[in-house]
C-alpha cells in the first residue's frame, strides 16, 4: 500500500477517535426526594410544607453526562466584577429581584465606589401592590403571582425608592429562608373572590393585600438610618445610592418580533406587558453581551434552566451535541424552542464574569451569580457555592435577555430610531 495511503488513514482514524471523544453523552439519573440544598436546608425551615413533599420516593432523569470533562468551574479562573456574596432566594419565586438588585449593587461600586446590600424582599414587597393595582384595574384579567422580569426594579424604584437590607430582610419569626407560597396563596384568593363579590374598591383590597403581607414578612419601613443619617426609600434612592433607574435597558433576541425595534417580550412575568426591550439579532446580543462584561459592566439575565445540560452536579452549563450541535445554534434554533415552550423564562442570573478562548477551544464561559437553590448543592466552603458557569452556546441558546446600564451598549442602542 502507498505510505501517502497508510498516513491518511491514520490521520482521518486520529481524528474520529478526537470526535468520537468530544461527542457529549447522556445519561439516566435516580435520586432521591428530599436530598440537596433545597430539600436539606430550605424546606426544613418553611414550616407549612406538607410532609409528602419530603417523602423519598426515587425518580429518574436524563441529563448530560459531564464526568471527566475539563471544565471552568472555578470562580478564580474568572476576569469578574465585583458583587456581593451569593446568598439564598429560598423558597420564594423572587429570582428577579435577587439577581436585579444584586446587579444594581455592583452598578452602585462601579459608579460610586460605594458597598452596599439593598433589600431584596422591599421591592417584591412593592411589585405584589402594583400587581394586585392591575388585577383590580383590569377586574381580574392580569396575572398574580411570585415572578415578574428584571426591569421590574427599576420601575419599582422610581415610584418607592429602595431600602438597606438591614433596614427590611423580609424574614421574621426567627426564619432563616424566604418562604411567600402561603401568603401568595392568600393574596390571590383575596383577589379572586372580588371577581364573586364584584367589590373593586382599590383602596380597600390594596390595603388588605399589604396587611396579608406586613403578616408575613413585616412592615416595611418609611424611614431608616445609614451612617449616621435619616433617609426615606426615595431620597435613599436618590441622594445615598445615586443611581437612575432611566439609565438601563432591557436588551431581548427572539426572532417573533421585528429586530431593531423595541418590543414585548411576550411571557408571563412580564405581566404589566412592557415594551422597552431592545430586541436585536442573536449575534449582535451575543457580541453586546461579551464586550459590557470585559468592558467591567455585570448584567442581570433571565431565560431557560431546565435543561439537560446543566448540571447541579459540576454547577456548569453547556449545550450537549444529542440537543443540538454547537454549530448548528442560530436565531432559528433559539426561535423553535422559544416558540415550543422548551425554552421557557424561567429564572433570573446575575452575570459577573468571563473567561474568554478556555483553552484555546475559541468558547468563551461565564461566571454567574444565583441564587436559587440549585447553586448551593455543593457544601459552603466550595468556590462553586452560589455559582453557574456557563458556557457561551448556553447563553446563545437558551438566555433570552439581559439588564444592563445603557452605557455599555451605547453603540446598540444608536441603531434603533429615535
Amino acid at each position: 500500500m502507498n505510505k501517502s495511503f497508510i498516513t491518511i488513514g491514520i490521520s482521518v482514524i486520529f481524528c474520529l477517535n478526537l470526535q468520537a471523544q468530544n461527542v457529549s453523552k447522556g445519561k439516566v439519573v435516580t435520586e432521591e426526594k428530599g436530598k440537596g440544598f433545597y430539600f436539606e436546608s430550605i424546606l426544613k425551615d418553611v414550616t407549612a410544607v406538607e410532609e409528602k413533599l419530603l417523602e423519598k420516593e426515587p425518580y429518574k432523569r436524563f441529563e448530560m453526562d459531564q464526568s471527566g470533562m475539563d471544565l471552568p468551574n472555578n470562580p478564580s479562573l474568572y476576569t469578574t466584577v465585583w458583587s456581593n456574596p451569593s446568598i439564598s432566594q429560598g423558597n420564594a419565586g423572587t429570582c428577579w429581584s435577587f439577581s436585579t438588585t444584586s446587579f444594581y449593587e455592583s452598578e452602585v461600586l462601579r459608579q460610586h465606589n460605594k458597598r452596599v446590600k439593598i433589600s431584596e424582599v422591599y421591592s417584591a414587597y412593592c411589585e405584589y401592590i402594583e400587581k394586585a393595582r392591575r388585577f383590580i384595574e383590569k377586574r381580574g384579567n392580569s396575572v398574580f403571582s411570585e415572578g415578574s422580569e428584571g426591569n421590574a426594579i427599576a420601575r419599582i424604584m422610581k415610584t418607592y425608592g429602595a431600602v438597606p437590607e438591614d433596614a427590611y430582610t423580609g424574614l421574621i419569626d426567627g426564619r432563616k429562608y424566604h418562604s411567600h407560597a402561603k401568603m401568595v396563596e392568600e393574596m390571590t384568593a383575596f383577589l379572586n373572590s372580588l371577581k364573586i363579590s364584584n367589590a373593586w374598591n382599590m383602596d380597600y383590597a390594596l390595603e388588605t393585600v399589604k396587611s396579608i403581607m406586613n403578616h408575613y414578612i413585616g412592615i416595611p419601613p418609611a424611614e431608616f438610618v445609614v451612617e449616621g443619617k435619616k433617609y426615606t426609600p426615595q431620597s435613599y434612592l436618590k441622594d445615598y445610592l445615586q443611581i437612575n433607574p432611566d439609565d438601563f435597558v432591557e436588551i431581548l433576541s427572539y426572532k417573533q418580533e421585528p429586530y431593531w425595534q423595541q418590543v414585548e417580550y411576550k411571557v408571563s412575568d412580564n405581566w404589566w406587558h412592557n415594551k422597552d426591550y431592545y430586541n436585536v439579532p442573536l449575534d449582535d446580543f451575543m457580541a453586546a453581551l461579551k464586550k459590557a462584561v470585559k468592558a467591567g459592566y455585570s448584567l442581570s439575565i433571565g431565560g431557560d434552566v431546565s435543561e439537560p445540560g446543566f448540571s447541579r452536579e459540576t454547577n456548569c452549563a453547556l449545550i450537549p451535541d444529542f440537543d443540538i450541535p454547537s454549530a448548528y445554534i442560530n436565531e432559528d434554533a433559539r426561535q423553535f424552542r422559544f416558540s415550543n415552550e422548551t425554552t421557557t423564562d424561567d429564572h433570573g442570573m446575575q452575570v459577573i464574569g468571563y473567561l474568554e478562548n478556555y483553552k484555546g477551544t475559541g468558547k468563551d464561559w461565564y461566571l454567574i451569580k444565583d441564587s436559587s437553590s440549585g447553586s448551593r448543592n455543593v457544601e459552603s466552603s466550595n468556590p462553586n457555592f452560589g455559582y453557574y458557569f456557563f458556557h457561551e452556546d448556553y447563553i446563545k441558546l437558551k438566555m433570552m435577555g439581559f439588564t444592563v446600564h445603557k452605557d455599555a451598549v451605547k453603540e446598540l442602542l444608536k441603531k434603533f430610531p429615535k
